[in-house]
């Protein structure tokens, strides 16, 4: 079980969470993370929360974001909304350091998604994206698909291969949730900043912010 101020590494990616608000805390509410990016760090793939709503205060460094069709990088106390549906990710657009705070509400299943990857990555598990292989990868997306979807196919494609490829992976002993030791984590404040809403790619905008095109 994930418990305030547990610390999470994904050597692969090269992200660090350390969790301050966690969805036993909340009643399920919510979870919050710091989130520390290394140089040429990235989230490991593009996708969807289907119901979540995630929300990225950026505390240090630049934080590239793509958001539906609009790409943008982040400064020091910008804060951008990802809307339930809308296909993102995320990577460290400067030359140090980013860190961020991310909430994400409802909590659902993240906490055992990014428990689950990033065991994984820590184990040599996953190809040099963060990826586990698809049978794995089918087993752990199947028992999470109210947290986290791919952009693409469309769902019922989605739906279709994860109805032949999670029993197939399980069948090789692949488990739906992995779990390793956490150690603790100094405590950050959140506080607030500026906000951007994007609802599917589309943005309203309360703060200034740069998008780039790349």
């Amino acid at each position: 079980m994930i418990r305030p101020g547990d610390r999470l590494e994904n050597p692969i990616t090269g992200e660090v969470l350390i969790f301050h608000r966690t969805s036993q805390e909340t009643g399920g509410a919510a979870v919050l993370v710091e989130t520390i990016v290394r140089p040429d760090g990235f989230v490991a793939a593009a996708h969807v929360h289907p119901y979540q709503t995630e929300r990225f205060e950026v505390l240090q460094g630049k934080l590239g974001l793509r958001v539906g069709n609009k790409e943008l990088v982040a400064s020091p106390g910008e804060v951008a909304v990802v809307e339930p549906g809308t296909p993102h990710r995320f990577w460290n657009a400067g030359e140090g350091e980013a860190r961020f705070l991310c909430e994400v509400r409802p909590a659902l299943r993240f906490e055992s998604l990014i428990e689950t990857m990033f065991t994984l990555a820590a184990e040599g598990k996953t190809n040099r994206k963060g990826m586990p292989n698809p049978l794995r990868l089918a087993v752990i997306a199947n028992a999470h698909f109210d947290t986290v979807r791919l952009p693409f196919p469309p769902v019922a494609v989605q739906r279709a291969g994860l109805a032949i490829g999670a029993p197939l992976g399980k069948l090789f002993g692949y488990a739906e949730t992995v779990t390793r030791q956490t150690s603790p984590a100094t405590e950050t404040r959140p506080h607030s900043g500026p906000e951007r809403t994007y609802d599917r790619g589309r943005p309203h905008t309360t703060a200034s912010a740069r998008a780039q095109t790349r």
